[in-house]
């Protein structure tokens, strides 16, 4: 059940699992707006209704809705006040969920009468029950959406004639553009900060109802001979957690024919549809030049990574465990000097290229094995090129790195796992890290291809374990691109430290190209920190601000444009952000930490992220044996980071200190439960929703376009 548009809540619910690691045969898609377009199609894949639909009264009104039961049901069982829910009460991620249909509903109250909505947290207020109550007994009716703006409609009109044209290669180009775009929100620059589209092929042409396409993948045959690329605008409300913006513009426009119309080529046919085909983009757009394809990605590519960090693919704990839980992204960039000789070897070797999307949802569950194979051959090929291509004068340095033109801060991300969710955010934040990945072009339109495009939420254990497999290959190949640069006598020993315990493991990274030296001078025994301090100066403002929380090795450490309150609470902060091992035991994943002060539009927001250590990211299954808990480490950043909250902190300026010795000294479980009750705002919390509101509104006060809802789904009960 979706309750962020009148479409979901007209559409119900379903008992049918989206997430589904067991199954074996993949299900129809349920996706709201596309895959039906009327409630008695939803009946059909069996929705039932939330809202009354037997016979028109308000006693019927509210008698025949779940969602006023849900409510009521909260209403007369309220949750106590006071300490942590009880194990009552199952929040974890992969749990039984259940929403009864009307004629189920006596016996869910029986055996649940603390389940109301909303579920594990306070319930809304009498003024805003009433106000909803109200609305279902006169029907639940809703004002048409207000009309789009002559604004709006103009460059909707814009974009889908410069996305239609009519030449091979603009159709080549568009259905490039097309297979990477479909996923995010796209926003017309300057526009109001509300207006977003989705990219979609339509079977009506531009001016005319639009008429989407409903298909498993963007890739896959549309079905007719004829279609066109459409903006469809959003409705619903936008979660942050599938929230991630392309800008449209001028210049964007501008960038395209830069990239895909000045270079000479020639594009003689345009690629079939066919999955073997179609799941490789070195084989379907193998006529458009890599360097093209190459910066269109580098551009954007905290959107890009963004597509499998925020998309269906990334999670759940066995998603996520093939990261660590934080590391560094920078790029190589487009290769100018061996750009023919490097298009001639993809060309030659796309086959060894392809990805489980191949097989779409007929890969069983030991498909992965061919792909794994063909991940490896190529990674030996990529070695072998690199060895053979550079003379004994030639050598990797910075200059292989992309720095952005120094202004891009696409040139460098920092990746957090949150055990079970990621999030992708530019600039180098916090120490330097265990690992760090440098990805060429084949690792990031592979990334695309194998965890955005061709991947299929509704699929199959076999597709699933397949990309997952496939993703530990992408891992190990960025992570050989940073050995490749640091010095040749090193590289086993930083690498195994990457692996501690995997002896014999089948995904243990296979290890790379030894014997070429870099091209850097190092002049210290840890070369991972010179590498990255000559990167930050090669990249200047592209890598963004200097972290001066969490990497500050001076005396003095003062943030840009912190203000004299702000730079007194970033001292506190440092002073939390030097605490590890099991001086964190007591602190969720993640969690936003509101610091008060004596003027309430002073307040200050921090993210505390856990940075937990493992032996190895290797195997997919009993993380808690690789665990290294000693080695743990804090990250404190000023702001917001992630999107599902685990818990929220309120401390006044003043009792900063107190909070810091409390989380320090909480080891026991009656220390713990002291530190959530004196500085924690638990889940059933009377103030919750007061909170759960002015983080939002911060978010949106500091990220504006970029910020939406938190998904308060993974909140701890702590």
């Amino acid at each position: 059940m979706k309750l962020s548009s009148v479409d979901g809540l007209d559409r119900g619910a379903t008992k049918q699992i989206v997430y589904d690691s067991a199954r074996f045969s993949p299900v129809h898609p349920t996706r709201l707006f596309i895959d039906a377009v009327n409630t008695a199609t939803w009946r059909d894949r069996k929705f039932y209704p939330v809202l009354n639909e037997r016979s028109d009264s308000e006693v019927a009104a509210l008698d025949n809705s779940v969602l006023a039961k849900m409510l009521q049901l909260k209403r007369d069982n309220p949750l106590p006040e006071q300490g942590k829910l009880s194990d009552d009460f199952t929040f974890e991620l992969d749990r039984d969920q259940e929403c009864p249909a009307i004629n189920e509903f006596v016996d869910y109250r029986e055996k649940h009468p603390m389940w109301g909505m909303p579920y594990g947290m306070p319930g809304l207020s009498l003024k805003q029950e009433f106000k909803v109550l109200k609305w279902l007994q006169e029907g639940a009716k809703v004002a048409p959406s207000k009309p789009l703006s002559k604004k709006a409609y103009r460059e909707i009109d814009k974009w889908e004639h410069y996305l239609n044209g009519s030449t091979k290669k603009q159709q080549l180009v568009a259905r490039y553009i097309y297979e990477h775009l479909f996923i995010g929100q796209l926003h017309f620059k300057d526009h109001p900060d509300h207006e977003f589209y989705k990219l979609v092929r339509s079977r009506s042409a531009p001016g005319q109802p639009l008429d989407e396409i409903a298909t498993v993948r963007p890739y896959d045959h549309p079905g007719v001979s004829k279609f066109y690329y459409r903006l469809r605008p959003i409705v619903s409300t936008i979660i942050d957690k599938i929230h991630f913006v392309y800008e449209l513009s001028d210049q964007r426009k501008h960038r395209y024919d830069q990239l895909f119309f000045s270079p000479d080529y020639e594009v003689t046919s345009l690629p079939s549809y066919d999955a073997e085909t179609a799941s490789n983009p070195f084989k379907t757009f193998g006529e458009i030049p890599n360097n093209s394809r190459h910066q269109f990605l580098l551009d954007d590519a905290e959107y890009f990574i963004s597509g499998f960090i925020k998309g269906p693919s990334c999670r759940g704990q066995i998603a996520l465990n093939s990261i660590r839980d934080r590391f560094w992204v920078i790029f190589t960039k487009p290769n100018q000097e061996y750009k023919t000789e490097i298009s001639k070897i993809l060309e030659k070797n796309s086959m060894m290229l392809s990805l489980p999307g191949k097989e779409a949802d007929n890969i069983g569950l030991l498909g992965f094995r061919s792909y794994d194979k063909l991940g490896r051959e190529y990674m030996e090929m990529k070695d072998k090129f690199i060895r053979t291509t550079l003379t004994e004068d030639e050598h990797l340095d910075l200059s292989y790195i992309w720095d952005g033109d120094q202004v891009n801060q696409n040139a460098a991300l920092t990746i957090f796992r949150h055990f079970d969710s990621a999030t992708v955010t530019k600039g180098l934040i916090g120490d330097t890290p265990l690992t760090a990945w440098v990805v060429d072009y084949t690792i990031i339109e592979r990334l695309h291809y194998l965890l955005v495009a061709g991947f299929n939420v509704y699929g199959t254990a076999g597709h699933g374990l397949a990309s997952r497999a496939y993703m530990g290959l992408l891992r190990m190949d960025a992570e050989n691109n940073l050995l490749r640069f640091l010095p040749s006598k090193q590289r086993k020993q930083i690498h195994d430290s990457w692996y501690l315990g995997s002896t014999g493991l089948r995904w243990v990274s296979n290890f790379y190209n030894v014997e070429h030296e870099t091209g850097i001078i190092y002049q210290s025994d840890k070369p991972k920190t010179e590498f990255f301090a000559q990167v930050r100066d090669k990249l200047g403002p592209a890598a963004g601000p200097l972290d001066t929380i969490n990497n500050c090795h001076q005396e003095s450490c003062v943030r840009n444009g912190a203000s004299p309150l702000a730079q007194q609470v970033d001292k506190k902060m440092r002073e939390l952000a030097q605490l590890s091992g099991l001086d964190l035991v007591a602190l969720p994943e993640m969690s936003f930490i509101r610091v008060k002060t004596e003027n309430s539009e002073q307040d200050m927001v921090y993210t505390l992220l856990i940075d937990k250590a493992l032996k190895n990211v290797s195997v997919l299954l009993r993380e808690d044996s690789r665990r290294l808990p000693k080695q743990d480490t804090l990250t404190v950043v000023p702001g917001f980071i992630g999107s599902y909250p685990n818990f929220f902190f309120s401390v006044d300026l003043a009792q900063l200190s107190e909070l810091i010795h409390t989380i320090k000294n909480a080891k026991e479980q009656t220390q713990i439960d002291a530190l959530y009750s004196r500085f924690g705002i638990r889940r059933n919390n009377p103030e919750f929703w007061q909170y759960a509101d002015w983080f939002n509104e911060q978010h949106k006060h500091q990220r504006g376009l970029r910020a939406r809802l938190f998904d308060l789904n993974r909140y701890s009960n702590l």
